[in-house]
């Protein structure tokens, strides 16, 4: 018991020590670490302000996720902040930080940005329609889950070049000439010549075939040859061709052709006779009337190149045996022709033994199966 006073001494006394050497400690990591620290924040300072001075504007809006983690470092800091803030004022972080506690969501300032996706819809509906305008266009897009404003569709649209309001325009825009051909296609004709050298015993001479061919169905129609492509023979074609079209349960509205003079106004009236409109191509712009030359460029490279003639009988056999091919037995690969013939019984053909049919020396070929 005795002991007792002296130990109670002794540990106050060790406490005491203890209490100084921290204190020293703390004084002695202060005196040494503080300035640092404090000029470390300085200069991360000095550097806040040297790019705010190159940003454009002087007000800065950060995302919600900078605010977040403006927040959480401020925490660290015990939210004394008042010196350190710089990109917002104290009160603009005190007003985060108590949206925080409430539990409120932070969402992004400003307009929501246009997605690449809804530019290039806006655009491109504008181009494939040249008599819609922007409000149009905006109900368009609201359809496909694409949401923006008249305003901001119509801002799209002089951005691209495109003028926003067509409807208005005093001339409106010429329609597109493809939009118009896939339109009209069961109701178009296009007529279009081609050559073919033919050896006679007086010398070379130059054999005309004209070409009819509607659009809708690929079915072609075409011509003797002649030597002569006068107005009489072209217009007695015209009337050939209007009495296939008959036959064949087409109403053509619409007869594109070039400005070929072989063209005379006699051959202008049967088609109209017929309740046909006479569409002139533009001069040399073939693509105008491209179903016509994609027709006559099958059949010289997947054909005549292949014969020399020495008759207009040998030629318009060629011809007629080609062109009841190309009408009956040939897959057509053209666009929404789904590579089909156009008349074949597609109904499954699984037996049999495979066989060919040939004409013309085994230039045309085409395959079936024999029945089992």
């Amino acid at each position: 018991m005795a002991f007792q006073p002296f130990l109670k001494n002794s540990t106050a006394v060790v406490t005491s020590n203890m209490d100084a050497f921290v204190s020293l400690l703390w004084v002695l990591m202060t005196h040494f670490v503080s300035p640092r620290h404090n000029a470390q924040v300085r200069l991360l300072k000095a550097q806040i302000r040297i790019l705010q001075a190159r940003v454009p504007t002087k007000r800065i809006s950060p995302s919600p996720e900078e605010k977040s983690e403006l927040l959480r470092l401020g925490k660290a800091c015990d939210q004394d902040i008042a010196d350190l803030m710089e990109i917002v004022k104290p009160a603009t972080y005190r007003r985060w930080a108590s949206q925080s506690n409430k539990g409120e969501v932070f969402k992004p300032l400003g307009r929501p940005r246009l997605t690449q996706e809804l530019r290039d819809a806006a655009i491109r509906m504008a181009k494939e329609n040249a008599l819609w305008g922007y409000r149009r266009i905006a109900g368009e897009l609201k359809k496909l889950g694409l949401y923006a404003g008249a305003t901001t569709v119509k801002r799209i649209l002089l951005e691209a070049g495109i003028h926003p309001t067509p409807e208005k325009e005093k001339k409106k825009p010429p329609l597109d000439w493809m939009t118009f051909i896939k339109a009209h296609m069961e109701s178009i004709v296009a007529t279009d010549f081609f050559t073919k050298d033919i050896i006679t015993p007086f010398g070379k001479r130059t054999a005309f075939i004209l070409v009819f061919i509607h659009l809708s169905s690929r079915r072609v129609f075409c011509s003797t040859p002649t030597y002569s492509p006068d107005s009489a023979w072209v217009t007695q074609q015209a009337r050939n061709a209007a009495m296939w079209c008959d036959d064949q349960g087409i109403k053509p509205r619409f007869l594109i052709r070039d400005a070929d003079t072989k063209f005379s106004g006699p051959f202008n009236e049967v088609w109209k006779t017929e309740g046909a409109r006479i569409i002139q191509i533009p001069h040399r712009a073939p693509a105008a009337n491209s179903y016509c030359e994609s027709f006559i460029g099958s059949l010289k490279r997947e054909c005549l190149d292949f014969f020399t003639c020495f008759s207009r009988s040998q030629l318009a056999y060629i011809v007629s045996t080609w062109a009841r091919h190309y009408n009956t037995g040939r897959p057509h690969t053209g666009a929404g022709m789904e590579n089909n013939v156009l008349k074949i019984d597609f109904k499954p053909q699984e037996t049999g033994p495979i066989r060919s049919r040939e004409a013309l020396g085994g230039i045309i070929r085409s395959y079936y199966r024999e029945a089992a």
